[in-house]
């Protein structure tokens, strides 16, 4: 009986668990990061290294049966330096508004899991800042807007969440520029839930 009684418990648990992981769930928190940011070209008009932004917001997420939909809105810095083929170089700098929708899968069970997700990001500029015109970048005519891909990973210990994402920049953002520029970048944030419910 005293060994009944533990694995029983033990079982009870673990269905409890299950169940809730079926259910349909909601949560709300709060996420910010580090980015690093690069302007790839088609052809050899231009190179850029690589250089570190920020970005900081909310997300939300919905789940049911180990599937989520998770929306986000948050405010990004994305920096990068250009060097053109004639030897000029500027920095660049992208002040946006991301709104991703991703769809993901969450495994494992209880406060512990691990997660893939992926999904478009809708992106508003709200500033850009250039020290000089160069061969095909001239800070007059980048659009508005744009849209991105991620894939990710990420994690979560209990109310802490942990993701890192790789965006591909799907259109140009410039819109004289025969290079065609799309920013690229990869991202490492750190979420916290407020709430949420089961």
């Amino acid at each position: 009986m005293k060994k009944i009684l533990p694995a029983l418990l033990l079982i009870c648990g673990s269905i409890a668990t299950a169940q809730a992981q079926l259910l349909p769930g909601f949560e709300v928190g709060v996420k910010g990061g580090l980015n690093f940011s690069k302007l790839k070209s088609d052809g050899k008009y231009f190179n850029s290294d690589t250089k570190a932004g920020y970005q900081a917001g909310l997300y939300g997420r919905v789940g049911v049966l180990g599937f989520h939909i998770q929306p986000e809105v948050y405010l990004t810095g994305k920096n990068t330096t250009v060097k053109a083929e004639n030897g000029e170089s500027t920095d660049v700098k992208f002040t946006t508004v991301d709104v991703p929708v991703l769809l993901g899968k969450r495994f494992g069970l209880g406060p512990i899991g691990a997660r893939i997700q992926t999904g478009p990001i809708f992106s508003i500029k709200v500033d850009d800042k250039q020290d000089k015109v160069i061969d095909q970048l001239n800070p007059n005519n980048y659009k508005k807007s744009g849209t991105a891909w991620a894939f990710g990973v990420g994690a979560d210990i209990s109310s802490l969440r942990v993701d890192v994402r790789y965006e591909m920049g799907l259109n140009k953002v410039n819109n004289e520029s025969q290079a065609n520029p799309k920013i690229n970048m990869w991202s490492i944030g750190l979420g916290y839930r407020l709430f949420s419910i089961l």
